[in-house]
């Protein structure tokens, strides 16, 4: 009873988006379902995909042409990703927004946040950046570019980037101190790339990719999610961050979001009863979790309120418990 009051109340028509994906995630109908068709349609007339679009330049980027990633959680990659994650639909907006996205990929398939200043600094070799490639992939695979060619050198680079022996991607980011860690390469970016490949259909996948997929999967339970920093001693110590759910996170991570890419990807494994045990703990006694950590103040409009109930976090929360 509990569970059908809290789908009632995320089912709302206050929040298309979260009602279209209550209908795909929770209640399983189809894309072609007449609700599902119709829910989805209304996502492109509501917040905060209107407020989105509304401060879009003519052009098609957000605020500065050369650099698509800065100001922060205002810039172009960042606003691409809070749609395609809303359920927005492809049209000519967007298709602006993809078009000034590709410019700044180099030719090796990696995407730097600024443009090059010259035809010579698309030959970069930088190759770093996991949890920025990973995001965009999610975005270009939401969109419906995940076989044109610049997204398929894209995922080459991914490929032929990934470190086979220690698993993951390096990063200049991460870590910091080495000796606080126990993933040798960026443990919180490459979750991003994960989450991207989840959403691939599994035709769209190659052997490889499926390789890097249960590669990934395996490090993250080896580190039981969450347990991946390392004391003094030599002992585990959680990222207690983790705990703290909440939407969106752009390149930030936390148990849920992680959790839900194994949902998708129907990882079931016992290691992972703690995490679950957790996610339990976080509902509230009306039977909804809480918006622990938020951007609010910094995006082009706030999404839902701090340790107020929350409908991301919530559908994610029982989207995990009923495929775990």
């Amino acid at each position: 009873m509990q569970d059908e009051k809290t789908i009632d109340w995320l089912l709302g028509e206050d929040y298309p988006a979260i009602r279209y994906w209550t209908q795909r995630m929770l209640l399983g109908l189809a894309e072609n379902h007449p609700e599902v068709v119709e829910s989805k349609q209304v996502i492109m007339k509501s917040e905060p995909v209107t407020s989105i679009l509304a401060a879009q330049t003519p052009e098609g980027y957000w605020v500065h042409e050369e650099d698509m990633y800065l100001p922060k959680y205002k810039a172009t990659t960042h606003q691409l990703l809070l749609m395609a994650e809303h359920g927005a639909t492809r049209n000519l907006q967007i298709e602006k927004a993809i078009e000034q996205v590709y410019r700044f990929q180099r030719n090796s398939g990696h995407f730097l946040t600024q443009l090059p200043k010259s035809e010579k600094g698309y030959d970069s070799v930088v190759k770093d950046g996991c949890c920025f490639d990973g995001n965009v992939l999610y975005y270009l695979n939401h969109f419906g570019y995940l076989d044109d060619p610049r997204t398929v050198k894209l995922l080459d680079f991914i490929d032929d980037y990934y470190d086979d022996e220690n698993k993951g991607w390096k990063c200049r980011a991460y870590p910091i101190d080495p000796s606080k860690v126990f993933p040798v390469n960026c443990y919180m970016g490459a979750t991003k790339i994960l989450k991207a490949l989840s959403t691939t259909p599994q035709k769209k996948r190659s052997k490889r990719i499926n390789e890097i997929i249960d590669s990934e999967v395996e490090k993250i339970l080896e580190n039981s999610v969450h347990w991946y920093l390392r004391n003094p001693d030599g002992s585990r110590k959680e990222k207690a961050g983790w705990k703290r759910f909440g939407y969106p996170l752009f390149y930030q991570a936390d148990i849920l979001e992680i959790m839900t890419t194994f949902a998708r990807l129907g990882v079931k494994d016992d290691r992972l009863s703690e995490v679950v045990e957790l996610i339990k703990e976080a509902r509230q006694p009306d039977g909804r979790w809480l918006m622990k950590d938020t951007f609010n103040g910094k995006m082009w409009i706030d999404i839902e309120e701090k340790n107020k109930p929350s409908k991301w976090v919530t559908l994610r929360a029982m989207y995990v418990l009923k495929n775990l």
